[in-house]
């Protein structure tokens, strides 16, 4: 079960370290990527934003960069960012804080950034308490459901549309969401661009 749009009264009941959008009268859609990178996909959805001259957030997990650098170096030189989404992608629900900061900072060793997505979007207030002191918590307002095998590509890009100026958009760099990203990501990105939308990385100074 999960929301394809974040109410407003969750992102306003939680913890104010955390960053659902980034509201904004210009247009600008902040679209993230997560779990990459990985061989194949990770080219070919920076070959479609590229199509689009589009930009965007990768949160990476720390294992998949140490086996594949030269593809974090590539998102970097193709002009996104880059986040943390820990080292071993595991949930702050189930892991004792100290272990899960342990996890965060093996994972900040290769990526080195300060935007963190907790994986799942699971993270409990004594971990949040502890990572806003280093990093800003990217949570996000659109969830696109590609990683959701019960649901067609064409309800997937239906989730994406109801994106808007601000939102934080998130779609996925692995194998279970790659059929869907590869149909829905040029459509999506399509239909924007010839609304006037640009599509951005996060700002750095958030």
């Amino acid at each position: 079960m999960y929301l394809v749009k974040t109410p407003v009264i969750l992102s306003k009941l939680t913890s104010p370290s955390l960053i659902w959008n980034i509201p904004n009268n210009e247009k600008k859609i902040y679209l993230t990527f997560d779990d990459g990178p990985i061989p194949g996909l990770s080219m070919e959805i920076l070959s479609i934003l590229s199509d689009y001259n589009a930009h965007a957030t990768f949160f990476l997990v720390g294992e998949n960069v140490q086996r594949y650098p030269q593809l974090l170096q590539r998102i970097t030189d193709d002009g996104h960012h880059i986040g943390n989404h820990s080292h071993k992608h595991i949930s702050g629900w189930k892991t004792p804080t100290n272990e899960y900061l342990k996890d965060i900072q093996n994972a900040d060793n290769v990526i080195k950034s300060f935007f963190f997505r907790p994986p799942y979007g699971r993270i409990s207030y004594s971990q949040i308490k502890q990572l806003k002191k280093k990093y800003r918590i990217i949570m996000w307002s659109i969830l696109s459901g590609d990683f959701d095998a019960n649901i067609s590509s064409e309800q997937c890009l239906f989730n994406a549309l109801q994106s808007k100026e601000g939102d934080i958009v998130v779609f996925h760099d692995n194998i279970k969401s790659a059929d869907k990203i590869k149909k829905v990501l040029p459509k999506y990105l399509e239909t924007f661009t010839k609304e006037g939308y640009q599509f951005c990385t996060l700002p750095k100074d958030l």
